[in-house]
């Protein structure tokens, strides 16, 4: 089974953003809703879900030229279509006689191969095959996608009794593969996964709260990044999810399950829904936006107490602030452990997920991993309810549960009848039962890092050497954001040495953190600078140079895989392998510029490089060549960071042969195969010494725009001073007043002048210190 259309039915907000994420994946789109009896257009709606989509922030598409891919119609002229489509998904209202209805139409035009889907959050899928043939039924399976689509990597797949285990298996490696998205598989039961656990755990946040005298904010600080959790934490999630969704879930919830599960919504929760109080759609909730006298943007806090809307200024609390850099373990044991109203809310509240995702498990899905990656991909938690149980030692939670007169669900009475103190446990982890049971990562992970380390070949504090098996070593960073310091330099040339010592095929560059790199550790080049350590900083750049160039310049192939934030050096590494294999959601740049400095990792010799190599042979001669000049200094010059894989190629950062993969956690599999592609026949490159430059002519035509931005006030003083540096790199240096042939190293050597050049003024360094002290550039 193969799905190379898809029909998506329904355009609303959720719709149009699936009928994105599918077309980001290069896969053709039929869009249909219904007709608007007022509107001449008779395809209105799909194309209004479009046009918002192309409008949304975050962005809905990762290069708007993929709306192309998308054909709008209605249902009443266009169901025919579905003949075509391989995939039919719908996303119309909630209410389960329409979808009934729905897919009586849907069965009598789609082919009869077509798989068919819901992406209800809800409604039972059993529930909505009623009256369908057994066709039909077998290749029903439920897709509920989160909302937004393109950046929840959550997609939970519910199968029925009479799903096809062909379908189910079709599907999960569409998803996952192809749309790059998480899958879990749900059992088909109220709430699934995630929504079931999630809305529950906002339900008891919410009596706790109250019931020890905390406000939403105080609420928020505990329950976000500093518990592992996204930055919306509890109520910032509900104001973007609705309030009035939360409500119908619950509600729904608490007809469905057991008078122990308590999905009772608060008096004040329920009056905030009754007065329209619903969250960002009603603009305003737990939380709202204004803008002061000067036109800056405000957050206000309800007091749940007054009603009323007030500025609360930086909401401080005392446990949060008592464990913030310290590494998430820690910082868990200590808010569960804490003492006061805090420490008492915060107890109540965990034990209330443990006892539930406890209870779930077998319930909601049959692996307690499943779990817990719901959760995390999902909601954004770092570590789901199992994992945050094994690092507080899960008999310790049983006897914290016992304590407050609960009875333990039947995997936690396993887990205590066994007095086994983790779910997962080196290759091992438990059954919904409490039983042992081979512990299997998500099958796309080519090597799960985080719970493997037997193939470690070398390891510095700051990164790692990996075998990952076929001949292929990987060098892994594994510092705060990547930054680049002696560790990660020292490991890729190990790796290069161990790769031609020992007959490896070929090295990828990636790892399984946040980031791929943020860039260099400005702290330690500005500390240097300000001892006038010059002679270290000149020899650190030079070795900074020859390994981000050793990339290329091996006796062997090396493939990088970056993801996230590839920033600054993270970008020159990049850049530089014989191939990059790149996670569709890839942040790309050389940004150098936003603390007053230049690329000098190679970046600013490759743009330049490559964007004149890209010219017609006719133009790489005199003012032929200043376009490629150009367009390399307007890319660094404004330090342009793509905002998707397909952007960065767009940017020049990829290459024609450079791969875009939807699922960041193929990126290193993926590397891997293009490694051992190149392995059997590789030549190893030699620098370049033919690469036209301009001279004085491109300096002076790069000055004299600058001139007239610093006149029009469109770059400050400081700008000008760096962007005259960078100008004078990209023209190969002074002296030239006609086409000359440069080296690779010549450039490498501006680059390094520039940098230290740059790096000795005062301008710099404060620049280089403000974003240190407030994370945003300065524009001095």
């Amino acid at each position: 089974m193969k799905i190379k259309k898809a029909a998506v039915i329904g355009a609303g907000v959720m719709g149009a953003a699936i009928a994105a994420q599918l077309a980001n994946a290069g896969i053709p789109v039929l869009l249909l809703d219904i007709v608007l009896p007022d509107k001449p257009d008779r395809n209105f709606l799909a194309k209004a879900g479009i046009e918002r989509a192309l409008k949304a922030r975050p962005a809905a598409f990762m290069d708007a030229d993929r709306a192309k891919l998308i054909e709008v119609g209605n249902l009443e002229d266009d169901l025919k279509k579905l003949k075509d489509c391989d995939w039919v998904l719908e996303a119309i209202i909630e209410k389960l006689d329409a979808k009934k209805d729905l897919w009586a139409k849907v069965e009598a035009v789609a082919k009869k191969t077509a798989i068919i889907s819901s992406n209800s959050s809800g409604i039972p899928m059993k529930l909505q095959i009623e009256g369908r043939s057994d066709d039909f039924a077998r290749r029903f399976v439920g897709a509920h996608f989160f909302n937004p689509p393109r950046y929840l990597h959550l997609l939970e797949l519910i199968p029925t009794d009479k799903t096809d285990p062909e379908v189910l298996k079709t599907l999960s490696e569409f998803g996952e593969k192809v749309l790059g998205k998480g899958v879990v598989i749900a059992n088909d039961v109220p709430g699934f996964i995630a929504n079931r656990i999630g809305v529950y755990g906002i339900v008891r946040a919410m009596q706790h709260m109250e019931k020890y005298g905390l406000t939403p904010a105080e609420v928020d600080q505990l329950t976000g990044p500093v518990s592992g959790r996204a930055n919306s934490a509890t109520f910032r999630t509900a104001d973007l999810s609705g309030l009035d969704i939360i409500s119908h879930v619950a509600t729904d919830m608490d007809k469905a399950t057991p008078a122990d599960e308590d999905f009772t919504l608060t008096d004040s929760f329920k009056a905030m829904v009754e007065k329209g109080i619903l969250g960002d759609k009603s603009g305003s909730g737990f939380y709202k936006k204004t803008k002061d006298e000067k036109g800056k943007t405000k957050i206000l806090n309800l007091n749940l107490k007054t009603g009323e809307y007030e500025d609360q200024g930086k909401v401080k609390v005392a446990a949060v602030e008592a464990v913030k850099g310290k590494p998430l373990a820690e910082r868990v044991q200590a808010l569960y452990t804490a003492e006061g109203k805090e420490g008492d809310f915060m107890r109540a509240s965990m034990n209330d997920g443990f006892w539930y995702a406890a209870k779930m498990a077998g319930n909601v899905s049959n692996r307690i991993q499943d779990i817990d990656n719901a959760l995390k991909w999902g909601f954004g938690w770092e570590q789901g309810p199992f994992e945050t149980m094994d690092s507080l030692g899960v008999q310790q939670v049983i006897r914290n549960l016992e304590a407050e007169g609960r009875k333990l669900p039947p995997l936690l009475q396993a887990m205590k009848d066994s007095g086994r103190d983790k779910f997962y446990d080196g290759s091992q982890t438990v059954t919904p039962a409490g039983e042992p049971t081979e512990y299997k990562a998500p099958y796309f992970i080519i090597s799960d890092l985080k719970k493997d380390a037997s193939k470690v070949v070398k390891k510095r504090a700051g990164a790692s050497i990996v075998d990952i098996g076929d001949g292929v070593l990987l060098v892994e960073w594994h510092a705060k954001m990547n930054a680049l310091g002696e560790d990660q330099l020292r490991a890729v040339q190990d790796a290069h040495k161990l790769v031609q010592d020992m007959g490896y095929a070929g090295l990828v560059l990636g790892n399984q953190g946040d980031n791929f790199s943020a860039g260099a550790n400005l702290p330690l080049i500005l500390s240097q600078a300000q001892a006038d350590e010059w002679d270290e900083l000149d020899d650190a750049i030079k070795q900074f140079q020859q390994v981000t160039t050793s990339m290329r310049f091996s006796p062997h192939p090396t493939v990088s895989a970056p993801f996230n934030m590839a920033l600054g050096g993270g970008c020159e590494f990049s850049i530089h392998a014989d191939q990059i294999v790149a996670s569709a959601e890839l942040y790309m740049g050389l940004v150098e510029v936003g603390v007053g400095l230049i690329p000098a990792g190679g970046g600013t010799k490759e743009m330049l490089l490559r964007f004149t190599d890209q010219l017609h042979p006719g133009q790489q001669v005199g003012v032929g060549l200043l376009p490629a000049v150009q367009r390399a200094f307007e890319l660094i010059g404004t330090a342009k960071v793509s905002t998707s894989a397909l952007e960065a190629r767009k940017l020049g950062f990829l290459r024609d042969h450079d791969t875009v993969v939807m699922n960041k956690n193929h990126v290193i599999e993926g590397a891997k195969r293009a490694v051992l592609a190149m392995a059997h026949d590789y030549i190893q490159p030699v620098p370049r010494t033919d690469i036209p430059v301009m001279g004085d002519a491109a300096l002076g035509a790069l000055k004299s725009a600058l001139y007239g931005m610093h006149e029009g006030g469109y770059i400050t003083d400081y700008d000008l001073v760096v962007s005259e540096q960078l100008g004078r790199v990209l023209s190969g240096g002074t002296g030239n007043n006609r086409t000359a042939k440069v080296s690779e190293q010549h450039l490498l050597d501006l680059e390094r002048e520039a940098f230290l050049t740059l790096l000795g003024k005062k301008g710099t360094q404060q620049r280089i210190d403000h974003m240190l002290k407030t994370g945003k550039p300065l524009r001095n």
